[in-house]
């Protein structure tokens, strides 16, 4: 009889994948082409794409609602869900977005990226914060197997939730391969499209409080203070939660003209843009591992990144970690990076040496790795 393992796919949208988005598609692409002997069962919450149906080997669902809002979440987990899973009877159901169903009669593998929301509820709005606090913890002892992302986050499952360590699997994130290195006349050409030919500074990533980026706005504008050269700040994302905070932040900055918005970028210009920055600042102050410190690594891009939680887990000796509380520990580093082409070089030579650590193919093995522990 077949081996079949339903998967939670809610978050593979075409055009929209975000850190577990990607973590979803590049793991599961791998793993479905890797096992044809098994029968995968994609669950989505609305149309699906067929890019997101990699194999022949993969059945896709539809359930309904759209679990986009908390009360629809729990509609879709606890109701539409348990109903579907009793008809496919799957020897596991999957779930990379940390959440499953309480209800479902299952074997269940979760993949909890962080908890970032025990830490800061702030950060997110009150009735996400709530749902997320009040079944998170349901969730990690339901769950027959957890993966996450970072050792800082298993002990911090750990530590919060009483969850025993043999039950949870570290399995970090990739990169996409699509990241690689401009050569320079090409990097002159990506500043002049987008800052006038200006060098500049990049971040990536979502737009909200626990990214940092008021401090990383004032520490920008002490360091065009002190530096007369005409250096801008890309910002790429979409903004989720543009906290009064960091609207106060931006209003302040004297030199808030030289802060240019690109909103989300397709995979080519991301990586053009990220290639042909002086470095990557990610002062976030929460990750559970910060995929866009690898993705600068293998773009050969130096890296300011936190010296908090996962990040100097990820990041090695291949980047220049800064206090994200500190707005001239963020301003001292960039003026190290400006000021030192030595520097620089040594840390993108770091960070070919460290991507190593994070391909996709690791991934896929070690939460295929996890899935088999999970069905013993």
């Amino acid at each position: 009889m077949k081996l079949k393992i339903a998967v939670n796919t809610r978050l593979l949208l075409k055009g929209k994948l975000e850190g577990i988005g990607w973590f979803t598609y590049e793991s599961l692409k791998r793993i479905v082409k890797a096992h044809p002997e098994v029968e995968f069962h994609f669950i989505f919450d609305r149309p699906w794409d067929d890019e997101f149906i990699f194999s022949d080997n993969v059945i896709p669902h539809k359930i309904f609602p759209p679990a986009r809002h908390p009360f629809l979440i729990y509609t879709w987990y606890e109701h539409s869900l348990p109903k579907l899973l009793g008809k496919i009877e799957p020897d596991l159901f999957v779930s990379p977005d940390a959440f499953t169903s309480l209800k479902a009669k299952v074997k269940k593998l979760t993949v909890i990226h962080d908890i970032n929301f025990e830490h800061y509820p702030e950060w997110l709005p009150w009735m996400y914060a709530k749902m997320y606090k009040m079944y998170s913890p349901r969730i990690a002892r339901v769950s027959d197997r957890i993966v996450t992302v970072s050792e800082f986050s298993k002990m911090d499952i750990i530590d919060r939730y009483g969850i025993p360590k043999g039950k949870i699997d570290v399995v970090y994130n990739g990169a996409n391969p699509r990241f690689e290195p401009l050569g320079e006349a090409e990097k002159e050409s990506v500043r002049r499209k987008y800052t006038g030919g200006s060098p500049y500074f990049i971040y990536v990533g979502a737009l909200n409080p626990r990214k940092n980026l008021q401090n990383m706005f004032r520490a920008f504008d002490e360091f065009r203070k002190t530096t007369s050269e005409d250096v801008k700040y890309v910002v790429v994302g979409e903004k989720m939660y543009w906290s009064a905070d960091i609207k106060k932040a931006y209003n302040e900055m004297t030199y808030k003209d030289d802060v240019i918005f690109l909103g989300r970028m397709e995979q080519k210009e991301l990586n053009e843009v990220v290639s042909a920055s002086l470095a990557i600042t990610y002062a976030s102050l929460f990750e559970g591992f910060g995929i866009p410190i690898v993705e600068a690594f293998y773009a050969e891009t130096p890296v300011i990144t936190s010296n908090v939680t996962s990040m100097p887990e990820v990041a090695g000796d291949a980047a220049l970690l800064v206090d994200p509380q500190s707005i001239d520990s963020i301003n001292t580093a960039m003026q190290m990076i400006y000021a030192d082409d030595l520097l620089r070089e040594r840390l993108i030579e770091k960070g070919r040496e460290r991507k190593k650590f994070f391909t996709w193919e690791k991934t896929a093995s070690g939460f295929w790795q996890s899935i088999e522990k999970a069905l013993q």
